[in-house]
Parts: C-alpha cells; sequence; structure tokens
C-alpha cells in the first residue's frame, strides 16, 4: 500500500523524456470561431472554385474575341446593300468584286461611284470572296467599311433639339440582333427620328449585317452607346423629354398615345423578354399595339417601326 500511496502522490509516469507540460492554452485558442465559412467558389480546393475560374476564363477570352472582331473592318455583302451604302455616304474603304460576275446596273453603280469617291475597286476570285464574306450571299460585290464610330448620347440629344422640331430618340433595351438593329435604325429614318441609342452590354452593334439591314441609314443618324441605358434614360427624363417603353401587356395602344407630339423617347425591348424591369421602372409610359386575337407579338424592329409610324402620323396631324 505504501508503494501504492507513493505512487499515486508521485509523478505521473510518461514515455516521454522531462516533465510533461500543459497545453500551453493551445486548446482553448482551437475551439475559437474562425469567422463565417467562405464561399463555395472562394475556397481554393472546392469543385465550385475551379468551375467559377473557368467561366471567368471563357469570358475573358469571349471579351478578347469581340474586341478583335471589333477592331477588324466589316463587309457589307450583296448588290443591293452596297449600292445603297454607297449612295447613303457610308465611309467604305473598299469594294471588291467577283471575277467573272454578270454585270447589271447595280454592280455598274457601284463601280463607278466607288472609284469617283476615291474608294479602291478590287477585282478578286469568287470563292475568295466566298471566304471573305463567309459565304453569305453578295452576288458578286463586297464592300469594306470600318469600325462604326459611335455617337455619345448627348451628341443625339444636342442634335435633336437643334433640329427645330420636338426631339424624338429610339433606344433599344438589350437587343441582340444585328438585323433587327439595322431595321430598327432605317425606321427611325423614315419617320423622323433624330438618333438611336443602345446599351454597351447586352446589345448588338453596327456590324456589317446592321450595315446591310439599315440600307446605309447608319450613316445618316447616329448611333450612340450608353454605358447605363437606365441612367441615360433619366438624363433625358431631366432634359425635359418623356419616355414611353413597348410593353404586350400595357393598359394603353399606339391608337391612344397622346404623347406622341411631346419632346419623347420610344423604348424598344430584346427580343425574348421586352423591357427590363430598371427600364420599366423609368418609363413615364408604357404602349401596346392593338393586334388581332391569336397572333404572336412582333419582333422589336417591327413594333418600332408600328409605334413610330403612328407618331410620325400625330406630328403630321
Amino acid at each position: 500500500m505504501a508503494g501504492n500511496d507513493k505512487r499515486r502522490g508521485g509523478m505521473r509516469k510518461s514515455n516521454k523524456k522531462g516533465m510533461v507540460v500543459g497545453s500551453g492554452g493551445q486548446r482553448r485558442r482551437g475551439l475559437r470561431g474562425k469567422g463565417p465559412t467562405p464561399k463555395a467558389e472562394d475556397r481554393v480546393s472546392h469543385p465550385a472554385k475551379k468551375r467559377a475560374d473557368a467561366r471567368s476564363k471563357t469570358e475573358q477570352l469571349r471579351t478578347k474575341r469581340r474586341a478583335q472582331q471589333d477592331a477588324q473592318p466589316e463587309l457589307v455583302a450583296g448588290r443591293n446593300p452596297v449600292v445603297e451604302c454607297i449612295r447613303a455616304g457610308v465611309p467604305a474603304t473598299g469594294l471588291y468584286v467577283a471575277q467573272g460576275i454578270d454585270i447589271d446596273d447595280r454592280v455598274t453603280e457601284a463601280v463607278r461611284e466607288a472609284k469617283s469617291r476615291g474608294i479602291s475597286v478590287v477585282d478578286v476570285p469568287r470563292i475568295e470572296l466566298d471566304r471573305m464574306t463567309n459565304n453569305a450571299l453578295h452576288q458578286g460585290l463586297a464592300l469594306q467599311v470600318p469600325q462604326f464610330s459611335y455617337a455619345h448620347p448627348e451628341d443625339v440629344l444636342a442634335a435633336a433639339s437643334d433640329s427645330g422640331m420636338p426631339p424624338l430618340i429610339v433606344a433599344l433595351d438589350g437587343v441582340t440582333d444585328p438585323r433587327n438593329l439595322g431595321a430598327v435604325i432605317r425606321s427611325a429614318a423614315a419617320f423622323g427620328a433624330h438618333g438611336v441609342i443602345v446599351p454597351q452590354r447586352r446589345s448588338a452593334g453596327i456590324t456589317a449585317v446592321a450595315w446591310r439591314t439599315s440600307a446605309g441609314t447608319a450613316a445618316k443618324l447616329p448611333v450612340a452607346k450608353a454605358v447605363n441605358l437606365t441612367r441615360t434614360l433619366k438624363d433625358l427624363k431631366d432634359a425635359g423629354l418623356m419616355v414611353i417603353g413597348l410593353d404586350a401587356d400595357a393598359d394603353i395602344t399606339s391608337d391612344e398615345l397622346e404623347l406622341a407630339t411631346e419632346p419623347l423617347v420610344v423604348v424598344v425591348g430584346s427580343e425574348g423578354r421586352g423591357l427590363s424591369r430598371l427600364v420599366r421602372e423609368t418609363c413615364d409610359q408604357t404602349v401596346s399595339i392593338p393586334m388581332a386575337s391569336g397572333v404572336e407579338s412582333l419582333n422589336a424592329s417591327v413594333a418600332a417601326g408600328v409605334v413610330l409610324a403612328e407618331v410620325a402620323r400625330r406630328r403630321r396631324s
């Protein structure tokens, strides 16, 4: 017993050399919280982080590719579009004519006007013109145009204010089809609008397709890019313009558009989802187009043409 008591009261045996020391507070510190758990995409080894990095890299590549494409000249293909662009004074730099094509009045006019304006005329093999236009329906003619020079929204407002007429501006909210953009520009020019504004992001730009669809009117009508469309619309409202948006669910139809004779901005929504929420909330009024029942909604360019025609009619009255 004495031996046992001695062992109980004595130092505890250990395989380690020297005295056993305490944890020094390490266990207590180990129990402390380490802050909120990082998001999955912020953890280095998490699969979500790898997916987020892959998406970011893909977006960077797309942005770089778009920038490279924007820096390159565009080709307007087709006999009618080429002639219309030359007539409109589009700042072209070269006219490509396929060798051995049938010559008609359009080809003759295009070559004659190009030479008179100092635009170089180049004969190329048809297979080469196919390659240059990505096999578009060029009909043996293609016009090279430089990168489009966009105006500033303030320039569009200034041009409208100096016109002597109530300002009429068309704004596009997320229209991504360049054919729709070109058609809207053509309608805007036809019905007396003073300019077109497109968002800087998530919107079609003036490409060869837009040039072709606009029939060269993009050279006559200022087209501006807005960094933030909602803010630009608010600035236009502050300048005294009323903003109306085309919306299939609106209670007021274009037949009842009393604001047509006022300084006006007509906002056209995207092909699929229409007006974005912020843009719709910025509008002073939304307008629908009366149609027969059972018919699907019109696309962006046709809807813009219908409303702009009504605005022009009321302003003539």
